[in-house]
């Protein structure tokens, strides 16, 4: 066949990813979890936020966590900041993009929240910003990254660093990393 080159790449690419991840970031994803579970049971919310497929990355791990992962419970407070337009279009368009989380984590975020910011390269300024917001008013700032870590994993007191240069591949393990932590919180927090 015609692509079964780019397939069989791809998914090479993929699973390498998937195996080294599996292993090198174990650590990072407990304390993350842990963190998320800690500051659930204190009553206390999780903010997510990132741009493009980080932003849809948020909105999933917010809708698994408010409505459910793998099994029937109450509600877990999580909000991804990509999701409400007015505001989205309102700053973007009154200041700049760079401002559109860092104006709702300085609104909506308390001292005990914690700010989970989604980036493959860790330099968006929006995100940056919403970072910064956060550390001043004393919300923790877990991060979910690529490549190198970028600018972000400086100002984050947690970070999952998914070591590859390709954007898609970090994507992909973005999103199993997702799933697990939610599935750690799930069973802590509601039985296994």
């Amino acid at each position: 066949m015609k692509y079964d080159d780019i397939i069989r790449k791809t998914f090479n690419e993929t699973i390498v990813a998937m195996k080294h991840s599996s292993t090198k970031l174990q650590d990072d994803i407990s304390n993350v979890a842990e963190g998320l579970i800690s500051t659930l049971k204190a009553g206390r919310k999780l903010m997510l936020c990132g741009c493009g497929g980080s932003a849809a990355d948020a909105q999933h791990m917010a809708a698994e966590l408010v409505v459910r992962f793998e099994k029937d419970r109450e509600p877990c407070s999580a909000i991804a900041l990509s999701t409400d337009t007015s505001i989205l279009t309102a700053v973007s368009n009154d200041y700049s993009f760079d401002k559109v989380y860092e104006k709702q984590v300085k609104a909506l975020g308390k001292q005990g929240d914690i700010l989970l910011a989604i980036s493959t390269s860790g330099n968006s300024e929006a995100i940056l910003n919403a970072a910064l917001a956060a550390s001043s008013k004393g919300i923790r700032v877990y991060s979910l990254l690529g490549k190198d870590g970028g600018k972000l994993k400086d100002i984050s007191d947690l970070s999952i660093i998914v070591p590859f240069d390709i954007t898609a591949r970090v994507q992909e393990v973005h999103g199993v990393i997702i799933h697990v932590i939610c599935k750690i919180v799930e069973g802590e927090l509601f039985g296994k």
